[in-house]
């Protein structure tokens, strides 16, 4: 029987947004109605994602399901590694510790420098010539 109890916390990253649903029982981790392996087939970024629960020792004890908008696939993964990490709180408060020195419970707040007039990019300015 599927338990419809579950823990919510919304994880961001640069501009992905990571709407996340915690559920305590054993399952898999759903991302936009995809297993995650399907949606982040790269070793890394499903390492990204599993880090919370990997840290907090609940690794295959709770069924994740989520909805990921926005940003690149790093990027995304990021935003529902905040968001799992987010909800694990939510469901557990004696985790805080353990979250935070892990740096879970941060929010990377790093974001693009937007390009500037008379520039090429944000910074990049054109080849300097002395004569």
């Amino acid at each position: 029987m599927v338990s419809q109890h579950y823990y919510y916390a919304t994880g961001r990253r640069k501009t992905a947004v990571a709407r996340v649903r915690l559920y305590a029982e054993r399952g898999p981790i759903v991302v936009n109605g995809k297993p995650m392996e399907e949606s982040y087939p790269w070793k890394s970024w499903q390492d990204i994602i599993n880090s919370p629960l990997a840290a907090t020792d609940t690794f295959g004890q709770m069924r994740v399901v989520a909805k990921v908008s926005g940003g690149g696939v790093v990027s995304q993964a990021g935003a529902l590694k905040h968001g799992i990490s987010r909800a694990l709180l939510e469901m557990d408060p004696t985790l805080s510790a353990t979250l935070k020195r892990g740096g879970f419970l941060t929010r990377d707040s790093r974001e693009k420098e937007r390009k500037k007039y008379g520039l090429q990019r944000a910074r990049k300015k054109e080849q300097f010539s002395k004569r």
